[in-house]
């Protein structure tokens, strides 16, 4: 078996036995750890692919000792999150109001361009407007896919085009039905889209495209004691500037098709706006 799968099998789809609810500086012997459950925007082996080495850095530089822990879907990762499971999080699932409550702080984000919501065929597709969808097996990450699923979705809505939902686990899942014709397009995060283009040398044609969102967030429950936070941040954000932890960076952001100098800056929350705006006028049924 692949190890990075074993590792999320092990620690991630099964979740981490003995652990205390809140995580601390690991010292020497200690079995604690802090959960990171980062948003499956890939299937599960290609998660591993690109968060193990990060994480494994992380670990190294800060001292806090770091596990994997994803569920099947990114519905099933973000109960864990609700369910308090976890201490740290990659996500931009936890921006409606009654999440915010929740008091999980961002400390980073990703520094990528910005992203859009994109509503997308195959690029020889018949489909050449929103509206010949009607009616049509459309296809999504999941429920809790804010970017893919909530705005493209919405989007549909308010135009009161009726498609068939169809939920396919994630972002590839989801491409991977376009392909077979199970779905006639798709509800995607354009910084997905053009990562699997390039994986799987696939064209594809946008129908719709979203205003510029920004990439997803790194945050820490209320939990995550100061000192603890402070050293996993320095870790994240100091990659691009370790010899080390850039190298790790580009050949993880090669796996999934980034900008080899993909890393991680200090975000505060206020860079979340538009998420927090989404909600506010967004369908009632998506809130």
């Amino acid at each position: 078996m692949n190890p990075s799968r074993r590792r999320i099998t092990a620690a991630g789809l099964f979740g981490l036995a003995g652990t205390s609810p809140w995580c601390a500086l690991a010292q020497g012997g200690s079995d604690r750890v802090c959960r990171f459950s980062p948003v499956n925007q890939y299937g599960i082996e290609l998660t591993a692919r690109y968060w193990n080495p990060i994480i494994d850095h992380v670990s190294s530089k800060s001292g806090v000792k770091i596990e994997l822990k994803i569920g099947r879907t990114s519905a099933d990762t973000t109960a864990y999150v609700l369910a308090n499971e976890v201490e740290l999080v990659f996500s931009n699932h936890l921006f409606s109001p009654e999440r915010d409550k929740l008091g999980w702080k961002v400390f980073g984000r990703r520094n990528t361009p910005p992203m859009f919501s994109q509503i997308a065929v195959l690029a020889d597709s018949p489909v050449r407007k929103l509206e010949d969808l009607v009616d049509q097996p459309v296809g999504f990450p999941g429920p809790e896919a804010v970017v893919a699923y909530k705005f493209s979705y919405a989007q549909l809505l308010r135009r009161q085009i009726g498609v068939q939902v169809v939920f396919a686990g994630n972002m590839d899942a989801a491409f991977a039905q376009l392909i077979s014709g199970r779905v006639k397009a798709v509800g995607a995060n354009s910084q997905l889209t053009e990562g699997w283009s390039q994986r799987e040398n696939r064209a594809v044609r946008v129908l719709w495209q979203s205003e510029p969102l920004n990439d997803l967030a790194l945050m820490a429950a209320k939990t995550v004691r100061p000192a603890t936070l402070e050293a996993v941040k320095r870790a994240f954000l100091g990659m691009r500037q370790d010899p080390v932890g850039k190298s790790v960076l580009a050949s993880a952001s090669e796996a999934v098709k980034l900008s080899p100098d993909a890393g991680f800056m200090a975000a505060d929350g206020s860079e979340y706006a538009a998420y927090r705006q989404f909600y506010a006028t967004a369908p009632a049924e998506l809130r």
